[in-house]
């Protein structure tokens, strides 16, 4: 079972709850990004579309489809779909921390350092969402 997240990590207006991560963190990445990290040997980091773990300064993931439904819609409309995958991660494997963020009322977590190729434990098409 996982635990909880720290309320220290969430924003101010969300701070004392309680938050029960999924074990497995979801991330939309372009296809030829996640390709260039696994013929390098990784790590993979890419944090979003066009941005890069140092630029950002963590990985930006989803813990539902439905989440990443959203940032689909938002983020990557006008990208053909078989130029995207959604990486499934396993929590438990990232050395890195990770922290949610409150975005539109929503909590999604964040990943605070690269991802090793072994936490990705699936590769799947992005859900259809138009």
């Amino acid at each position: 079972m996982s635990s909880p997240a720290r309320s220290s990590h969430l924003p101010p207006k969300l701070r004392g709850m309680t938050v029960f991560p999924s074990a497995t963190l979801l991330h939309v990445a372009e296809r030829r990004h996640w390709d260039e990290a696994r013929a390098a040997g990784g790590p993979y980091a890419m944090s979003t579309r066009g941005r890069t773990l140092a630029d950002e300064g963590f990985v930006h993931c989803s813990s539902t489809e439905a989440q990443a439904a959203t940032v689909l819609d938002r983020f990557y409309a006008d990208v053909p779909r078989d130029d995207l995958v959604l990486l499934v991660i396993d929590r438990t494997a990232l050395p890195a921390e990770v922290r949610y963020a409150s975005v539109d009322g929503d909590l999604f977590p964040h990943v605070h350092g690269p991802i090793p190729l072994a936490a990705v434990i699936e590769v799947r098409p992005v859900p259809e969402t138009r």
